[in-house]
């Protein structure tokens, strides 16, 4: 019976922190993107940050990253048509703002 006890409170424990790790992970998440990007008041502060810095674009997507030293990569369309990613950090500065190769012109 001891060791049945022993078996059924270890049992218990994994399955506690287990639950407590998939709620950890859900709470820390990754700013709630999925294979539409990121999505939530995080990512809206993204994507205004990088519209002040090329006002008149538009958002292609917004994705967490980790290039660059950055938390945000947001692909905005210029106002010219060509598209730049702009990398921000934690606290929505820029990072790096990098033309995609398929455009002629610089950002």
């Amino acid at each position: 019976m001891n060791r049945s006890r022993k078996h059924l409170i270890i049992g218990g424990s994994v399955l506690a922190l287990a639950a407590g790790g998939a709620g950890a992970a859900v709470a820390i998440g990754n700013g709630g993107e999925d294979e539409g990007g990121a999505h939530g008041p995080a990512a809206e502060r993204a994507t205004a940050a990088a519209l002040a810095l090329y006002p008149g674009g538009h958002v292609n997507a917004v994705e967490r990253d980790s290039e660059d030293g950055a938390t945000w990569e947001v692909e905005v369309q210029k106002q010219d048509g060509g598209t730049v990613d702009v990398r921000l950090d934690r606290s929505y500065q820029l990072v790096v703002a990098e033309t995609d190769s398929e455009d002629q012109g610089g950002n």
